[in-house]
Formats: structure tokens, C-alpha cells, sequence
């Protein structure tokens, strides 16, 4: 990871917003205007469960806010829906970057799976050049206005279907046309990896990146097969890594058997944290981790740590070492903007400007980029912070 540049500042007393910003881990079908979806909606004749943009904002927040990944993932059959053209899909690229960039965002990756929006005839290459054409214009958009942004495409596979070879075979046939990386993503649970063992060769064997969803509505079975199975040089969410760290308390070494983190245990000071040989090996390849807190609260991913965000593993990852990067998600369903992730953290664990930097860095790292494009990333986010002293 690298490191910060020295004596940022002490004191986060400004817009976050104007923070240059990484995003890793943000998905194209959970980050729509409810406004377009309404537009695009009443084109494809798709009833949803409101044609005011305020209600159904609220909607999609409410419907995600049950603790449940399969209830969470539930509201996308409205965003999908309304992707099924290259009409729909361009506008839907286009804004996801100027939305992106609104936000103070200068490097994002963006994940979606074209496998889900062939229902009008589109063929996977067609989707992905239409998205690809948003990307762009949303892009010179953006440089219009006299800022600056790049993105990339996260081709994803659904790790419930079958056709993770052929979404491999895509993203490669798209590498010098907008694609960095792939994903698997979908249902975690019962899915793990290793179904897609020679989908992940074949982008090994082409060298080709992949960051795979693991450890969040699954543990780590599925976090050590994304690594095995999945080569995955990044997890998606990746939290429930803290499932192999025992923290043990001064006063009482039982209650730290549950791994719960440094938060919660008022009437105690921590003790021994011993990591397992599977979070050792995270950390010590500094393997970046693309955390959602908001997310991860949501959909029940830390349930098992806790039930508030306080009791959010990220920072006893984050203190110990862990290549920890903050992301969205899906900006719809949650009702978040990296700024807010970020104003989250600062509120629940008091982290000022060096910490949002190391974070930001540890990002820019991690982004499936060129060295020299990934240098100039973390030059540029360094002099930022650095005006601020």
C-alpha cells in the first residue's frame, strides 16, 4: 500500500465532496436516477411501484433496508428491466458517470452483467459497446465542464447461471475497448467459485484481472475458493474475512471468540488478535478488500459482528493492516454517495484526513489500471490532499 503523504491535515472541517475519489466497487444496475428509471420505464411499458421520483427513491431504499441479500437483490427487476436497449443502456452509462464524477469520483470502475439485458434482442457485444459508447460521452461530459474522470468496465458473470466462460471470453474480446477486470456476483450462498474454475483459467491464461464477490453473504469457503478457484486479486466486499481473526479481551478472553472486532465491548480493552491462516494470507498480499459499509448493514453481511454500522469489522481490518478500500455498492438502494460513505466513517470511527487518504490510496492501488496510469492516479490524489495543509 502506498503511503500517504505526510501532515494532510488534522481536521476534517470542509465538503467532503471535493476529496478526490476511488470507486471500485459500484454496480451500473444500482446506481440509476429514479427519475430515468421512471422515463425509461413508461417506454418499455414497466410498471413499477411508483411514477414519482421522490417515492420511488424511497422504495428502493426501504426494499433494500431489510437485512436480506435475496430481498436487496430483489430491486433490481426494476433497474434491469429498464436496461434492455442500447437507447437504455447508453443514457443509464452516461449519468452513472456524471453522477459519479458530481461526487468528487476521478477513477471508477463499473460492474454490470450483460448477460441481463439481452431480453430485446441485444447480443452481449452489442450491450457492452452501448455501455461502453455511455461511458464515454459521460466522460467528455464531465470534461465539458472543465473536470476530469476515467472508468472502466467490470464485465460480470451471474454465478447462478451457466455462462461464465462465455462472459470470460467477452470481457477479454473487450479488453483494449473499455473492459479492465471481470466479476462473478449475484447469489453468494451455494454458489461458490470453483464453478467457474475454467473461466478463471481462461483469464488467467489471457491475463486478465479479475475481482471476485466473496465474503459477504458467505464466509470463508467461499473467500478461499475466490482466491484458489477465482485467482482474484480483489474481493468483492470481502468482510467476512474478520471471521478468522480471534480477538481475545484483557479482562475476559471468551468474548472475543465471535471475532466481533474492536467496537462494542465497552468494559474491555482487546488483548491477543491472532489471525488464521487465511486472513494472514489476505493481509500479508495486501489483497484489497472493496468494502460497502452501508451495504454490508443492509443485505446482513455483519450481522454476525454485530447490529449497528459501529459494529462494522472494517476498522479492526483497517487497523490491522488489511488493504481495506470503501465503495457504494449500489448508490440506489443504499441512498449513498462515496462522500456519505466517507462522512459514515469519520461520524462512527472519528477518522480524519490521513485515514480517508490511506483509504483513497489503498484504492487507487488496487484499480485494475497501467503502473504509470495507476502512478499519475496516486500523484494526483496526493497533491490534493497536500493543498489542504
Amino acid at each position: 500500500m502506498t503511503e500517504p503523504i505526510a501532515d494532510a491535515a488534522p481536521a476534517i472541517d470542509f465538503d467532503l465532496k471535493s476529496l478526490p475519489k476511488v470507486s471500485l466497487h459500484d454496480h451500473l444496475d444500482g446506481g440509476l436516477r429514479p427519475a430515468t428509471i421512471i422515463e425509461l420505464a413508461d417506454a418499455a411499458g414497466h410498471q413499477l411501484p411508483s411514477t414519482d421520483p421522490v417515492a420511488l427513491g424511497e422504495w428502493f431504499r426501504e426494499s433494500a433496508n431489510s437485512g436480506s441479500l435475496v430481498r436487496y437483490l430483489e430491486t433490481f427487476d426494476h433497474t434491469v428491466a429498464v436496461m434492455q436497449t442500447k437507447e437504455g443502456l447508453f443514457r443509464v452509462a452516461k449519468e452513472f458517470v456524471e453522477d459519479l464524477a458530481d461526487d468528487g469520483v476521478v477513477y471508477g470502475e463499473v460492474r454490470w452483467a450483460p448477460e441481463q439485458h439481452l431480453q430485446n434482442g441485444l447480443t452481449l457485444d452489442e450491450a457492452v459497446e452501448a455501455v461502453q459508447a455511455g461511458l464515454e460521452a459521460g466522460t467528455d461530459a464531465v470534461a465539458e465542464t472543465g473536470r476530469e474522470i476515467q472508468v472502466g468496465q467490470l464485465i460480470t458473470a451471474m454465478r447462478h447461471a451457466d455462462r461464465g466462460q462465455e462472459i470470460a471470453e467477452l470481457a477479454v474480446r473487450h479488453r483494449n475497448r473499455g473492459a479492465v477486470g471481470f466479476d462473478i456476483a449475484g447469489a453468494e450462498d451455494g454458489f461458490l467459485p470453483s464453478r467457474y474454475r475454467e473461466a478463471f483459467t481462461y483469464l488467467a491464461q489471457n491475463n486478465f484481472p479479475a475481482t471476485v464477490h466473496a465474503g459477504e453473504a458467505a464466509g470463508l469457503e467461499s473467500i478461499q475458493s475466490a482466491l484458489v478457484d477465482g485467482r482474484a486479486l480483489r474481493l468483492g466486499h470481502g468482510v467476512r474475512i474478520a471471521e478468522d481473526i480471534l480477538v481475545e479481551f484483557d479482562d475476559d478472553a471468551d468474548a472475543g471468540d465471535d471475532a466481533s472486532g474492536f467496537g462494542g465491548e465497552d468494559d474491555q480493552s482487546i488483548g491477543l488478535v491472532t489471525l488464521g491462516d487465511l486472513s494472514s494470507w489476505v493481509r500479508d498480499r495486501g489483497i484489497a478488500l472493496e468494502i460497502c459499509p452501508s451495504s454490508n448493514l443492509q443485505t446482513g453481511a455483519i450481522a454476525g459482528f454485530g447490529e449497528g454500522i459501529d459494529s462494522h469489522p472494517l476498522d479492526m481490518l483497517y487497523q490491522l493492516g488489511f488493504n481495506v478500500t470503501i465503495n457504494t455498492d449500489n448508490r440506489l438502494m443504499s441512498g449513498v454517495t462515496l462522500t456519505d460513505e466517507f462522512e459514515l466513517l469519520v461520524e462512527t470511527f472519528d477518522y480524519d484526513l490521513d485515514d480517508l487518504l490511506e483509504l483513497t490510496l489503498n484504492a487507487a492501488e488496487a484499480a485494475f489500471l497501467p503502473l504509470e496510469e495507476k502512478e499519475a492516479l496516486v500523484e494526483y490524489i496526493n497533491d490534493a490532499y497536500g493543498s489542504l495543509g
